[in-house]
This record gives C-alpha cells, structure tokens and sequence, in this order.
C-alpha cells in the first residue's frame, strides 16, 4: 500500500519499560526446529503459570493456562483489563472443547464444521471447568479453535485450553506483529513469539449460540451473510450498553483505540473535488498535527504527518489496518483522520474496529 510520511519528522517509538520490567525472551519460528523449540518454551511457561504472547491468525494473543484460576487473573493485572470484559478460551481437539462446555448444540456443530479451524467464536453454556474470571461472572464461556498452527502446536503441548484475550494493555490497539506487542508489554511478560504479520488482521466474529437465534455479538471477517449461509435466521445483537459483564470481548464503546483521536470522514458528496481536505478544513484540524488513512480520496502527503491510502478490499483493509495505525500514532499526531468505509456487510468487522477506535471513552 503506498503510504507517505512527511519528509524530515522524527519517528517516535512507542517501547516502554516499567522500573521493575521482566527479562523478555523473544523467540521466531521461521524454521521448523525453532517453531518446535518455541512451542515447548511456550507450553513450559503456561504450564507454570506464567504468561507468554503467541501469534494468531487474528491478533497476537496473551496466553495462560485456561485452568489455572492464578494465571488467568495475571492477564487482566497484566493488560488493565477490565473485570467485565471476558476472554476466549483457545481449543485444539474436540475433547477439549466439550471440557469447557456444558452443551454442544447441533447448530454449534454447523457453524465448527463451516468456519473451524478459524476466525469465528461461539458463545455457549460454560462447564465447572472454567472459571468465573474467564467469563466476567457469567454462565456462558467464548470458545475458538484458531486457525494458526503454532497456537494449536502450544495448546496440544500444553494439553490444555489456552485462555487469550490480544496481547496488549486495554483497549489500546489490538497487535498483529510481535513489534507491536513489545512496543506495549516487552517488560511484563515473559516471552514474545514472533510469527510474523497476523493474516486476519482483526479479532474474531463472536457469535451467541444460547438464545433463541444465533447472535453476532461482535463482527469480524466472518460476516453476517456468510454466517447466514449455515443458519439463515441468525442475527445481529441489539443495542448494548457497555457497562457491565459483557458476554463477549470487545464490547466497550472505547476500545481498540490508538493514543491519538480517531475521527471518521464520510465522503458527504463524492461528486466535489477535494471532499476530504474540505470536511478536514472544517474541522479545524492542522494538517500537521494528522494523520490520513484514504480509501479513495487522498490529500497530499506533504501537509499531512503521514498519508496512506489502505486497499479497497475488506480483507486487505482488514490485515493493514492495526499496523497502519500503530505506525501513525508513532509520530505522534494529535489526529488520526480515517475515510469511511462502505456500509456492506463484508465490510462491518471493519466498521466496528474504527468505530470503536473513534468512540469516547
């Protein structure tokens, strides 16, 4: 994607280190001994109730024993995470699965068969396996089967769920390259596994398997009509306040955000020439104190921080999207400028993440 910083702006990192920081091992698995050696290190360290951040292909997650109660509640010391916000719990086998759950529905089977090993979540009635800390209080447990070998290479290992919310502080913005998770928790936990760029890009579709109809309780690259394609009467949530447990992470009005504000720019009248630096103008914003990220209209590069125009495809909007705003809020802008993306439902994962990036907190 071709993108612009302006000439001359020193880059400012984002690596942070608290006085009392932890030794961080970062491990790589470009080979096939070494993918090997780090998924025994891995599964060493959560087995010992410690922490590690293992590559996804969503986001990068922070991993902990799903069964051991100590080592859950560490991720939410960890990342500031809110008590109401629950996590979902990684499975590797289907024998895995049915210790987390207390029911496994026909309509869950579907929806496995149709999407796992993949991007999508299902919300179902919890076991006494799994704790109250994991499901914020409630009596429904999030469970994945990821798609990513290593994280099912470290669960098999492990020969337990893995309980993984995205390896970084709260509701900043989700990491999809082991330089973003050092850039926020290099020095709180023990080991970094570096897989590359996450594929997805963005965290999975969670969909509500308890009521009546299947719920989409937060979108992701799953969307709603392929979803339907399995069961045509599912849905979309209803409106929901943030406060509270919620069944599902990733529901806070504020969330996924960068350190610099997010406003969304609709093109009003893409028949005016310049429609973006005209809505940008309005607002009053200094050109260099912002940041764009174009879909179609761009303004020049050289009044702005930085420009990048991001592809018309959802899915490769999608994989650039929590890179390209990490590389933004490293120069430190006041604004992170964002033309609308269009209102179609393979869009609406996408949607939600700059929605919720753009909310007050």
């Amino acid at each position: 994607m071709p993108c612009r910083d302006a000439p001359g702006l020193p880059v400012i990192t984002l690596f942070v280190q608290s006085l009392t920081a932890l030794k961080t091992e970062i491990l790589t698995i470009e080979s096939a001994s070494k993918f090997e050696q780090a998924a025994s290190r891995a599964a060493d360290l959560l087995s010992s109730g410690r922490l590690a951040a293992l590559p996804t292909e969503t986001v990068y997650g922070l991993a902990a024993d799903a069964f051991n109660a100590e080592a859950v509640a560490s991720i939410y010391t960890t990342k500031g995470r809110p008590s109401t916000n629950p996590l979902i719990v990684h499975v590797a086998d289907k024998s895995m699965l049915l210790e987390c759950v207390r029911e496994w529905p026909e309509i869950a089977e579907k929806f496995s068969q149709a999407f796992w090993p993949g991007p999508l979540t299902l919300v179902l009635p919890k076991s006494d396996r799994i704790s109250d800390d994991i499901t914020a209080g409630l009596d429904s447990v999030a469970v994945r089967w990821p798609g990513h070998p290593f994280m099912r290479a470290v669960i098999k290992n492990l020969g337990r769920p893995i309980a993984a919310p995205s390896a970084n502080l709260a509701n900043q913005l989700s990491p999809t390259s082991a330089e973003h998770v050092q850039a926020q928790l290099k020095g709180r936990i023990p080991l970094i596994v570096d897989g590359g760029a996450a594929n997805v890009g963005i965290e999975s579709t969670v969909l509500d398997l308890c009521g009546k109809n299947p719920t989409v309780l937060r979108p992701g690259i799953i969307h709603l009509e392929s979803l339907r394609a399995v069961a045509p009467n599912t849905m979309h949530r209803s409106a929901q306040q943030s406060s509270g447990a919620q069944k599902s992470p990733g529901l806070h009005h504020k969330h996924y955000a960068p350190k610099a504000r997010v406003i969304i720019l609709d093109r009003s009248d893409s028949s005016q020439p310049n429609d973006l630096i005209n809505q940008i103008r309005r607002l009053g914003i200094l050109p260099a104190e912002a940041c764009v990220l174009g879909l179609e209209d761009l303004p020049s590069p050289a009044d702005f921080l930085r420009v990048c125009f991001i592809p018309h495809d959802p899915e490769a909007y999608a994989r650039a999207l929590y890179a390209e705003l990490f590389l933004c809020d490293q120069l430190g802008p006041k604004w992170i400028l964002v033309e609308a993306v269009p209102d179609t439902p393979a869009w609406e994962g996408v949607r939600d993440r700059l929605a919720r990036a753009a909310g007050d907190e």
